[in-house]
């Protein structure tokens, strides 16, 4: 689905940017939502250039319903060697080894990690295996990305996870989609020039009609609290501003899908969809939805409002105009697709790789994973006390 405010953009960048198209793994089949071929926004004066030769030796783990290991196309950059992949399911750690062409395999993370060849790991297993799987990836001395959420439900895991990076010094990157979205991406550039000035207030949703659960390792979707899945609307702060989150009061509304009711999940989840109320650290304030029980338009949306402008989807308004190469993306490396999501799957991967390469953190780094994953975690336990007021940790390395 297409809405007037991102063909208005489009339009806009028609003159200065042009449209990439995205490869997709689904093309076949009706894709899951959030896989289906997408564009984004390209700057045609921008011409990809090589930096470094060398190849970073990766490993990927993880297989399932989503196909998450092969839908980032680490397979296709060229600074990347896939060394080994992996996932605890025979024909589906098979069915990974020829989507990324790779011959070596291990029947689980455990056994990949001990491969001295391998250099990084992306972990694409299930979120509640996230945060244990980074640590032990990063235990053995390589750097990880992850797919969402960093943590599950733990803020004791949280904390375990942010020692870990700091302890090990390992590159550790959240693969959060939505700050490779064509607005959070533009809103980011904007903010970072100073023309939004001060962040007052944003907003995030993220709706994902789920009547049925997808097919999860466990069943661990059946039922899943929708703030223990944030990060997809509280990017449209964090990706934007890089502010945290400090506290919040989250509202939940009960819910008549059948997995969503405390009896029929492992969580006593009874909400369908969670609103958080969060002041930042900035001293602004946040609105951030998460729904599965709405029908009707889905996917990423959110609006930012700063004292000198302000952004609803693809749309700016502001004491200045914005130039449109501003808010195009850079070119990728030949072969390699934009991807699923708003077009955020090859850039986030190529960041990682780049990260790994120019030796610097990564832009989803750990703080940032956290701090967007954590707030939902303490959105959750403030829906369960009817909205009570509660402080959100912190994660920083200031």
């Amino acid at each position: 689905m297409q809405s007037n405010s991102r063909r208005s953009f489009l339009r806009q960048l028609s003159l200065g940017a042009g449209i990439i198209g995205a490869g997709s793994a689904f093309a076949a089949e009706k894709p899951i939502q959030g896989f289906e071929d997408t564009k984004t926004t390209l700057d045609k004066d921008k011409v990809w250039k090589p930096f470094s030769d060398r190849k970073v030796r990766v490993g990927i783990v993880g297989y399932g319903v989503c196909r998450f290991g092969a839908a980032f196309g680490f397979q296709n950059h060229p600074n990347v060697e896939i060394v080994a992949v992996s996932d605890l399911i025979p024909s589906q750690c098979q069915g990974l080894a020829k989507a990324v062409g790779c011959a070596k395999t291990y029947p689980s993370l455990e056994e990949l990690v001990k491969d001295d060849n391998i250099e990084a790991v992306f972990v694409a297993t299930d979120a509640p295996s996230h945060a244990r799987h980074c640590m032990e990836v990063m235990n053995h001395g390589k750097h990880v990305a992850c797919a969402v959420p960093s943590a599950f439900g733990s803020l004791e895991e949280a904390d375990q996870l942010f020692e870990t990076v700091k302890r090990t010094s390992m590159n550790y990157m959240l693969f959060e989609t939505t700050t490779f979205r064509p607005d959070c991406y533009a809103m980011r550039n904007i903010f970072e020039a100073g023309d939004f000035g001060r962040m007052l207030y944003s907003e995030g949703e993220y709706y994902h009609y789920m009547e049925k659960p997808i097919d999860s390792f466990k069943g661990w979707r059946i039922g899943l609290p929708p703030q223990f899945y944030p990060t997809h609307s509280n990017a449209y702060l964090t990706g934007v501003t890089g502010e945290s989150f400090t506290e919040v009061s989250c509202m939940g509304i009960p819910s008549v899908v059948d997995h969503l009711q405390p009896g029929n999940n492992v969580y006593k989840n009874p909400f369908g969809t969670e609103v958080a109320l969060l002041r930042t650290s900035s001293g602004g304030m946040a609105r951030m939805a998460v729904s599965w029980d709405t029908p009707g338009y889905h996917g990423e949306v959110g609006r930012v409002r700063g004292d000198k402008g302000s952004m609803r989807g693809t749309n700016f308004q502001g004491l200045k105009k914005i130039p449109a190469e501003t808010l195009a993306k850079a070119p990728l490396p030949p072969g390699v697709g934009a991807g699923g999501h708003g077009g955020s799957h090859g850039y986030l991967m190529n960041e990682f790789v780049h990260s790994i390469l120019q030796e610097r953190k990564p832009l989803v780094d750990i703080a940032w994973g956290l701090n967007m994953t954590v707030a939902g975690i303490v959105a959750h336990q403030s829906a369960m006390k009817d909205g009570e007021l509660l402080k959100i940790p912190q994660y920083s390395f200031g």
